[in-house]
């Protein structure tokens, strides 16, 4: 079985994790499949909006896909979720965003 059918059966036995479907997004955007790995991610921060690990994975995969803005959008939504949670990924959502460069320029 690959990998993508192995994540996938995992997602159908436990529904309510997160990791899982982390784990699928991560082997599509480890394959090049930016479009399917940015439909997982967007599914992931839409019904696991505290899951922070993916709010980095998901900003990369849109600014790989020339999304800049919308990268901004969800490196900006992860820092105010990691602020509750997790202080390393707060730093490490702050510097991808910094790396797309100043607001009134991401386009």
């Amino acid at each position: 079985m690959d990998r993508i059918a192995t994540f996938k059966s995992f997602i159908e036995r436990s529904p309510a994790d997160p990791f899982p479907r982390y784990g699928l997004a991560m082997e599509h955007k480890r394959l090049g499949e930016l479009a399917e790995a940015w439909s997982v991610f967007s599914e992931i921060l839409r019904d696991f909006p505290d899951y922070v690990a993916a709010y980095l994975m998901a900003g990369g995969t849109l600014a790989a896909l020339g999304r800049r803005a919308e990268a901004g959008d969800v490196y900006r939504r992860g820092i105010e979720v990691a602020e509750r949670r997790d202080p390393h990924a707060r730093g490490e959502l702050e510097s991808a965003l910094a790396e797309l460069g100043p607001p009134d320029l991401i386009a």
